[in-house]
């Protein structure tokens, strides 16, 4: 396998993580409303986040890119999205 191979290999493992990290704060934002925490801030923790469960998916079946991954990473992401907007408090 060429560096190039394996550099697209890694960036479309990643990949599905990335976006979900992208999609979350403005989802966020939609469904429950500002945020006081900064963007950058809450895209990096998606992004670290998301490519564990993605790790944790490849470890524990074997494979990538199976469903129940990726049902993992949705849950997880919005999870944190909730944490980290820290809805759990009442207004």
């Amino acid at each position: 396998m060429t560096v190039w191979l394996l550099i697209l290999h890694v960036v479309n493992f990643v990949l599905p993580a990335l976006a979900m990290a992208l999609f979350m704060p403005i989802a966020g934002r939609w469904v429950m409303g500002p945020a006081n925490g900064r963007w950058l801030r809450r895209f990096g923790t998606h992004v670290v986040t998301g490519v564990l469960v993605l790790l944790l998916g490849l470890v524990v079946q074997g494979q990538d890119g199976k469903m129940s991954t990726y049902i993992g990473l949705v849950f997880t992401a919005a999870t944190t999205e909730w944490w980290l907007r820290r809805a759990w408090h009442l207004k």
